[in-house]
């Protein structure tokens, strides 16, 4: 897998990738690679990790895994290449498909239970990172974490900004709740990509993700809740407003 200015492929990909439980392998191994690829963790062009890497990391045989990436394949989410430089590439997401792809995916999404789960998670990572502290290393991702959605194009801001919150949520110390956000984040990206980028937002945003992280590293733990309690509303009232 190649690396880019995200950080290395480990950094990316832990918050999700984890092995799986006896029993349910294939279909718990395509969940979390459908979700590297929903979360953009992957971009559109790169190359997933190689499979004996996957398997690994996933706790199941390169044979069941194959069976995962063919099913992908097979929905046009990646390809595989041959040669020297060959894998399992992630494809450019098409356009999401107009009204009529909207209304499929707002029919199919209880948005308020996605909103409000979205919320409990956000600001119990915020406050357990700000409480129980932080390490040199873990400060340092943090801080690059922002610093690339600060830096980032228009085309590139959400998924920079679902690599800060991942980051976030990672770095809290449940691997439970990381995982549960991990899946709700697949399902309020989806809802985002229904509605326009509004520059005056992503603004907005910006300054609370600085305010945010400032919080965390200040062992600020009431201050870090309340921003991000603020913050997760400020997108929830944008997808009602487009949305409901």
């Amino acid at each position: 897998m190649s690396v880019d200015a995200d950080g290395g492929p480990e950094d990316r990909l832990t918050p999700v990738l984890r092995p799986v439980r006896a029993g349910n392998g294939f279909e718990e191994a395509l969940e979390q690679i459908l979700q590297v690829v929903r979360l953009g963790l992957v971009p559109g062009g790169e190359r997933l990790p190689a499979e004996r890497e996957l398997a690994e990391r996933l706790g199941i045989s390169r044979v069941t895994l194959r069976e995962v990436l063919k099913v992908l394949q097979d929905q046009g989410l990646v390809e595989s290449r041959r040669g020297r430089y060959g894998g399992t590439f992630v494809l450019p997401r098409t356009d999401a498909g107009g009204e009529d792809e909207l209304r499929r995916r707002i029919a199919e999404v209880d948005i308020e239970d996605v909103l409000r789960f979205r919320e409990v998670l956000e600001v119990g990572a915020a406050g357990l990172c700000a409480a129980h502290g932080l390490t040199d290393e873990q400060a340092d991702r943090l801080r690059d974490a922002l610093t690339r959605t600060r830096d980032a194009p228009l085309a590139e801001y959400r998924r920079l900004d679902t690599l800060l919150h991942l980051t976030l949520a990672e770095l809290c110390g449940s691997p439970s709740l990381t995982a549960q956000y991990a899946a709700v984040r697949a399902s309020v990206n989806d809802l985002l990509d229904c509605i326009p980028l509004l520059v005056r937002n992503l603004e907005h945003s910006q300054r609370q993700h600085v305010a945010l992280v400032e919080a965390v590293l200040d062992g600020d733990a009431d201050g870090a809740r309340e921003i991000m309690r603020e913050h997760c509303s400020g997108t929830a009232a944008l997808l009602r407003g487009f949305l409901t």
